[in-house]
């Protein structure tokens, strides 16, 4: 990723947009020391970083992504640096993939303590361009929203009958904000997940299984690379997201918010008809229903 000299005041606008939590490392150690850690999406960015933090304070990693290769350079650098990682790919989207992950991972670990559902598939389209791309709403669906509850199908009865765990998803603040023109089938699947894990957790939380939620802002990787607009925003480098997800390891709230969020939030719902037409507006003068 490119490295680009930022303006004086860029880390307090970032801190002030996207949040800095963040979480001792010796709190965090406390947290997690000898605990059996799962974490998608940890081959790049925010999930191999959150993978690196969480080794480093004792925890037994387990990475999972589809990238084996890429996969085997994080946890040879985690057990150089004295961790202890394993490697296990697995296509999150297909849902024989993720029964055969969980059985392997339950015989050779017997539990998972933490889940970190990181994994994700972002896209940016019109609905113009996407009439005969129904393909792209099926397979973020399945990353987005359709694996990670499998997952956590397949997790949830070793959780509840050892009478503890906790499950952390890796969200958007865009589940929280008004929703934008071009991100229909992202913020769709991301918000499809949101709502299911809310449900889920009234349900087990009497079964010692808590969850957080991340509504994570701006982080500059490499699926974000792609679209221009949000290299010139201001956001989170992986390793300051990654604080926020071991924040929600160790601390176990309900969810982590950025601080715009809260009043965008209300200021949507308090007045939706004119923040839609502006945001209409927005999408027309950048470009309409043209090819992104």
């Amino acid at each position: 990723m490119v490295t680009r000299k930022r303006p004086l005041g860029w880390s307090l606008l970032v801190a002030l947009t996207n949040g800095r939590a963040g979480v001792s490392d010796e709190r965090l150690a406390a947290a997690v020391r000898g605990k059996v850690v799962l974490v998608t999406g940890s081959s790049y960015g925010i999930g191999e970083a959150t993978a690196r933090r969480l080794a480093a304070a004792g925890a037994t990693v387990l990475l999972v992504a589809r990238t084996a290769d890429q996969l085997q350079v994080v946890a040879d650098d985690i057990r150089s640096r004295g961790g202890t990682a394993y490697v296990y790919p697995a296509n999150l989207a297909d849902p024989a993939a993720v029964e055969e992950l969980v059985r392997t991972v339950l015989a050779e670990h017997e539990r998972v303590d933490v889940l970190v559902n990181n994994a994700g598939k972002s896209i940016r389209r019109s609905i113009a361009d996407t009439y005969q791309r129904f393909h792209d709403i099926e397979r973020t669906n399945a990353v987005n929203y359709l694996g990670p509850a499998k997952l956590v199908l397949e997790l949830l009865p070793s959780m509840r009958e050892h009478g503890s765990g906790h499950i952390v998803n890796v969200s958007t603040a865009g589940v929280r904000t008004p929703p934008m023109a071009r991100w229909s089938a992202y913020l769709a699947s991301k918000s499809a997940f949101d709502v299911w894990l809310r449900c889920v957790a009234q349900e087990v939380r009497g079964d010692g299984v808590t969850t957080s939620t991340v509504y994570m802002g701006l982080v500059h990787t490499r699926m974000s690379e792609p679209t221009p607009l949000l290299n010139k925003m201001p956001g989170l480098t992986p390793e300051q997201a990654a604080d926020q997800v071991c924040t929600a390891v160790a601390e176990r709230p309900h969810n982590i918010t950025p601080p715009f969020v809260r009043p965008a939030d209300a200021l949507g719902n308090l007045l939706r008809v004119p923040t839609d037409r502006m945001l209409e507006q927005y999408f027309r003068r950048t470009g309409g229903g043209k090819k992104q």
